[in-house]
């Protein structure tokens, strides 16, 4: 019997040491940077979060629309180049949340992201350029 005991003490030892020695399982990837976006403009605003992809940037937010207006996005490369574009529909006073997805097809992705609030005739009110992280 104590043979018996003293087997299996023996195999829950290295068990234990087996798994406690094993290198742990890695299932994180790389988080793709974010930048926080908030822009006033009297009692309008254009709120969210700017995801920089390697490709891509998407913009998920809230556009607060106190009479007409829209938001638009513009990618641009390391120099200047402009990329893509996207923008809402115009808005007329209302709060609409939405996602928008702006092309940025070079390697490694847009450099900077010019975000504006425009009038209903598509006219910038108020711009801000953000750069990648």
């Amino acid at each position: 019997m104590k043979t018996h005991l003293a087997a299996a003490v023996g195999t829950v030892v290295l068990t234990a040491g087996t798994l406690l020695g094993a290198p742990a399982v890695s299932a994180q990837t790389a988080a793709y940077p974010t930048t926080a976006v908030d822009i006033p403009y009297g009692a309008s605003y254009l709120r969210g979060t700017v995801t920089w992809y390697n490709r891509s940037v998407a913009f998920s937010g809230t556009l607060r629309a106190v009479g007409c207006r829209r938001a638009w996005f513009g990618t641009y490369s390391a120099s200047g180049t402009p990329l893509g574009t996207a923008s809402t529909s115009t808005k007329c006073d209302v709060t609409y949340p939405f996602n928008v997805g702006i092309p940025a097809d070079v390697p490694g992705g847009a450099a900077s992201l010019i975000v504006c609030i425009d009038d209903a005739n598509a006219s910038p009110l108020k711009c801000v350029k953000f750069n990648r992280p």
